[in-house]
């Protein structure tokens, strides 16, 4: 017990109480995370995209297995901050999108429309 609490005043304090809505936990990389994993059980259009791929990719007659590994290392080294930009609108759901249309109606002309409002205005539903 007693170490518990050295460990708490040492590091970062738990803040108490209920987090609010709006409020995102900062994202923290492990930069010891070694092992990725891909799970494309659910998703099995992207599953038949990678398979093509690798039977591509093997069809050769010299040299060794191409594995998804190789694969994506080389599709990461061809990124760009505009398919970042896309991976990050994608990963976005509608409710998202509507909320960061209104934050960014509300910083452009400095009001502070609620959602309901910003809908109404947006929809001409006066």
């Amino acid at each position: 017990m007693i170490e518990e609490k050295n460990k708490n005043e040492e590091g970062t304090k738990k803040k108490r109480g209920r987090r609010p809505k709006d409020e995102k936990p900062e994202y923290v990389l492990n930069k010891e995370q070694t092992k990725f994993f891909v799970d494309l059980s659910k998703n099995e259009k992207e599953l038949k995209i990678v398979q093509e791929y690798l039977l591509k990719a093997n069809d050769k007659k010299h040299g060794g297995e191409v594995l998804f590994k190789d694969i994506a290392l080389y599709a990461m080294g061809k990124l760009t901050t505009k398919d970042i930009d896309r991976v990050q609108e994608n990963s976005l759901s509608e409710m998202e999108k509507v909320q960061r249309s209104l934050d960014e109606y509300n910083a452009k002309n400095n009001v502070k429309l609620s959602l309901g409002e910003y809908l109404l205005k947006k929809l001409n539903l006066n």
